[in-house]
């Protein structure tokens, strides 16, 4: 039975049926380094608001982001 703003009354599926097999998702091989890296980037003040207009600046400040996050890196000393 349909309602008149176009929904149904009726349960999506029937009582006792079991439920539809849902597909698994597929294992990303080294989605890890996604992750960290975007928890590198999330520490940055700069990166917290998206103010810029152009998508080119925002992309601009992630590459000067990444590019700090190395250069304090390798100015690190040796362990």
């Amino acid at each position: 039975m349909q309602r008149r703003d176009g929904g149904f009354r009726s349960p999506w599926a029937k009582s006792g049926a079991l439920p539809p097999a849902a597909p698994l998702l597929p294992v990303v091989p080294r989605h890890w380094v996604v992750e960290r890296t975007l928890a590198w980037l999330g520490r940055c003040r700069r990166l917290s608001k998206d103010d810029e207009y152009p998508s080119a600046c925002s992309e601009n400040a992630v590459y000067l982001t990444m590019v700090m996050l190395l250069v304090r890196r390798l100015a690190r000393p040796a362990r």
